[in-house]
């Protein structure tokens, strides 16, 4: 179970990640350039559609995996060990992005226009940021980078 389990959780994260990349990347500055928040609309209506799933994917099965190696959650913020540190990085990393995510969705994405475009980048870019380091943290888990 332990294959299936992190087969999905990474083929979650190549969904999350690679789909903020191409927000951030490929669709962002043009809408920037021309204010199209339509388009933006359009690729986030889609995107939500398997995006949303691949978080939940990530998070369930995340937290099957950090269960699994460290059945003790009182240790998962124990930095002197190098996996709790990993795992703490992650769950710091996941409410970072949900605090993101609501504020978002709570506040900008209902008032989304033309002239207010900008304030949802500085949401898009960090977002966008911690997915990558979320991809950096699994990877440590094997390499101890972090």
């Amino acid at each position: 179970m332990y294959g299936i389990f992190l087969f999905l959780h990474i083929l979650a994260a190549t969904v999350w990640t690679g789909g903020h990349l191409v927000l951030a990347c490929g669709i962002l500055p043009g809408v920037l350039k021309n204010r199209d928040i339509e388009f933006l609309q359009r690729f986030e209506n889609a995107f939500e559609k398997i995006g949303i799933p691949a978080l939940i994917i990530q998070v369930l099965t995340g937290l099957h995996l950090a269960f699994r190696m460290l059945p003790d959650t009182s240790m998962w913020f124990d930095f002197n060990n190098p996996i709790s540190r990993i795992v703490s990085i992650k769950v710091i990393l996941l409410l970072t992005t949900i605090a993101f995510a609501l504020d978002a969705r709570l506040r900008i994405i209902p008032k989304l226009s033309q002239d207010n475009v900008v304030s949802l980048t500085w949401h898009i870019i960090p977002v966008t940021i911690i997915s990558v380091l979320f991809v950096l943290a699994g990877v440590s888990f094997r390499t101890g980078w972090l």
